[in-house]
């Protein structure tokens, strides 16, 4: 749920056709309506040859921008012939009855951390240490600790999220007089100031409780730091604990704004993701701002223009935090150690791999070495540079956390957090409701 799928996302998007053709052009592609495609085999002037089979969540327009990634890598090793099966959200299932039958991939993209240290916990991966030097080159540590396990690197994150971002209606902001906040304080300035010129401030998607989560894992690694922020992701310390109040007292700031929030608390706990996105890209807008992942444009069903209509910044510092990004992404990991095997994911690991995608649109790298100038528009390379630079970045708490507490509707954190947008002052109450969720969960172990 926390994760928006981008390639199922951009189909219902109304841009401009140049960004359109940017994210879902063809070229190098497959039928978007086959489950499997396959870079062919013949030529020469490689030295690695084989086959690789890979197992992976991109459908769609995602699908054919990883096969111009595979044609790419076909044109360096024309030996090798690359297998691609398309298997989206049912890719956990699809490759865990695979490794229980003995017959798993060669490799595998998925969109969980998680899933990939379950597997190399029952020793069914290979590890990527063979590309460490690369990915160091051209990865964050940040990244490469994400997929590393007893000391071995396991996955290489490919395709990333910038989950830190704020978007926001141009014409409202224009109206109101004010600019992108860059901090807290100037961001409730600023709804204040926007609510005066005859627009809520806020447009909240609280029937979708990730949402929620999204914006305090925000504040949290902002306001906690990197330490706390992974001991309450492992439950090493209580939800009950100061930091996590404290940080529900400053999310409070917006939730507790119920004058300047669209509908009001009662209409945000009735509101999607999608029409959350919708009342801020509408003309005219419902709200300003809503504050979610990169990812926002691609569920809009509302004809409007980036930058004209609607822009983006980054989730504001809090206390003079320092630049940080929560973020989702997609990690490619490795069932069979075979030499072409080791040559695609080295070549995954390259910038160069990376741009194919970056210039179709659709697509952040956490490749720090990707040029900014290979993505498709201003917004595009505004979130995805804010993402391969962090000096701070952090995987989505929730999607790092047993299902049953970080990722199921109408329980857990989905449920607390929409508790606490009811009633935004019961900070203590809601804190309570989460540890105690979280202690079951924890102990059955997802």
């Amino acid at each position: 749920m926390s994760r928006y799928r981008v390639g199922i996302a951009v189909l219902f998007v109304v841009l401009p056709l140049a960004l359109l053709a940017a994210g879902c052009g063809g070229g190098g592609g497959s039928d978007s309506n086959s489950n499997s495609t396959s870079t062919g085999g013949g030529g020469g002037g490689g030295n690695v040859s084989g086959k690789v089979t890979i197992t992976g969540v991109w459908t769609g327009p995602e699908q054919k921008s990883f096969q111009a990634v595979l044609d790419g890598f076909k044109a360096k090793n024309p030996n090798v012939k690359v297998t691609y099966q398309a298997t989206g959200d049912n890719t956990p299932t699809v490759l865990s009855t695979a490794v229980q039958g003995g017959n798993p991939p060669d490799l595998a993209a998925v969109s969980q951390p998680g899933l990939v240290k379950d597997f190399a916990n029952k020793n069914a991966l290979k590890p990527l240490d063979f590309a460490k030097g690369t990915m160091a080159a051209n990865y964050s540590p940040d990244f490469i600790k994400l997929t590393t396990f007893n000391g071995k690197v396991y996955g290489l994150i490919f395709k990333g999220a910038n989950k830190s971002t704020v978007w926001y209606n141009v014409h409202s902001f224009t109206n109101a007089g004010v600019k992108p906040p860059k901090t807290w304080p100037e961001l409730l300035t600023a709804a204040k100031t926007l609510k005066a010129s005859g627009t809520p401030a806020y447009s909240i998607g609280g029937a979708d409780g990730w949402t929620l989560t999204d914006l305090f894992e925000n504040v949290y690694l902002r306001q906690a730091g990197t330490t706390k922020y992974d001991q309450l992701t492992q439950h090493k310390i209580p939800w009950t604990d100061p930091s996590v109040k404290t940080a529900l007292k400053t999310m409070g700031d917006i939730l507790g704004d119920t004058g300047n929030i669209a509908g009001g608390s009662s209409g945000a706990l009735q509101t999607d993701f999608p029409t959350s996105v919708n009342n801020v890209f509408k003309n005219p807008p419902k709200a300003a701002t809503v504050l979610e992942g990169d990812f926002v444009p691609g569920v809009a069903t509302v004809k409007a223009k980036p930058q004209t209509d609607f822009n983006v910044f980054s989730f504001p510092s809090v206390n003079g935090s320092q630049p940080a990004v929560v973020g989702g992404g997609d990690t490619v990991m490795m069932f069979k150690d075979t030499p072409a095997s080791r040559a695609l994911i080295q070549y995954l690991s390259t910038p160069e791999a990376a741009s194919i995608w970056a210039k179709r649109g659709g697509f952040s790298s956490p490749n720090k070495n990707v040029s900014a100038a290979v993505y498709p528009d201003a917004m595009t390379r505004t979130t995805a540079v804010a993402l391969a630079h962090a000096k701070l970045f952090r995987f989505d708490m929730s999607d790092l956390q047993p299902a049953a507490f970080g990722g199921t509707v109408g329980q857990g954190e989905f449920k607390d957090f929409q508790d606490f947008l009811k009633n935004p002052n019961n900070v203590d109450g809601v804190a309570s409701e989460l540890e105690a969720d979280a202690k079951k969960a924890f102990a059955k172990g997802g």
